[in-house]
């Protein structure tokens, strides 16, 4: 499988000159430092014959992706949104159903990561800029990129979230929240099974669908790593009374999703924003008003944006 842009949905053209180049300050370009300084070091890989379950048991500890690779060579990267296509949410739900009729202890136990990972990622070398890194993502728009040498050896990875804490200390003032926030919203009622999520997230490209109830008032937000750690065998498997991984997609995106909200008002500057993703340790924020109406959400892809673009479109 070659590395495949989701079928929507951001507004990446945000980013972009006429030409397709971004759009960037000429502040970044007086930014000094490069991956070997930013790159994050304590990355994990598996092998590319790793089973399925053991990927979910080491991605439910708190890694959004795993390198895979074969003598110390990269062969391909496995997201958590992979694991929701296959699980349920996407093409890759076809193995499931067609290999294993269903049955996730075979889909989980013999299934090999192989199959599902994406082969030839675009990654970002040890010796690139800072600019050069965040070119990447933006024209491709992805948010995580392997670091290698430029022999191939793997050397880390870096991700959106790493550059918005290193660009910490360029950010802009006055920039507001309804400026820079993604919308309309994707979002899930409380009344929806969780296999209706995890379409949704494969289907519109988001990794994250806040969940609301029947007057529209956020109650939670469901995450592509909070489906990881659902599945990961040690719980998925008491949830079970049969074979059939069907049984467990029905249940209730509540049942998975988190309570825990993180949310600021439209008028809030990006420092407020900036803070309270880093406070909280999370990746995104909500875009609520005092009556608690949802109005958009701010990712750190968002962030990046507001901190690196010329003007704010």
């Amino acid at each position: 499988m070659m590395f495949r842009k989701p079928p929507f949905k951001r507004k990446e053209y945000r980013w972009l000159r006429s030409d397709g180049t971004p759009n960037f300050d000429n502040r970044v370009y007086s930014i000094t430092g490069d991956m070997e300084i930013i790159a994050k070091r304590d990355v994990v890989s598996v092998s590319p014959t790793t089973p399925v379950e053991k990927a979910l048991d080491i991605m439910s500890k708190h890694y959004r992706s795993l390198l895979v690779t074969l003598g110390g060579e990269l062969k391909g990267v496995v997201f958590a949104t992979t694991m929701v296509n296959y699980l349920g949410g996407g093409d890759l739900f076809g193995i499931v159903a067609n290999r294993y009729n269903y049955n996730i202890f075979r889909a989980l136990k013999e299934e090999v990561i192989e199959n599902l990972m994406v082969k030839n990622p675009i990654v970002a070398y040890i010796d690139m800029s800072i600019v050069d890194v965040l070119e990447l993502m933006v024209v491709n728009g992805i948010g995580l990129l392997p670091v290698v040498h430029r022999d191939g050896r793997v050397f880390g990875v870096v991700s959106e979230h790493d550059l918005v804490r290193y660009l910490y200390g360029i950010f802009r003032i006055g920039v507001r929240a309804e400026e820079i926030m993604s919308t309309p919203i994707i979002t899930c009622s409380v009344n929806d099974s969780l296999w209706n999520a995890m379409r949704n997230m494969v289907k519109y490209g988001f990794r994250r669908l806040p969940v609301v109830d029947s007057d529209g008032s956020v109650v939670g937000i469901v995450t592509a790593m909070d489906i990881v750690r659902f599945f990961n065998p040690s719980i998925v498997y008491s949830k079970l009374t049969s074979s059939d991984i069907r049984e467990v997609l029905q249940i209730p995106v509540m049942d998975v999703a988190s309570k825990r909200v993180v949310a600021v008002e439209p008028g809030s500057d990006l420092s407020v924003i900036v803070k309270a993703m880093i406070d909280n340790d999370v990746s995104s924020v909500l875009v609520v008003d005092s009556d608690g109406k949802l109005h958009g959400i701010i990712s750190e892809r968002d962030v990046l944006y507001a901190l690196t673009v010329k003007e704010i479109k």
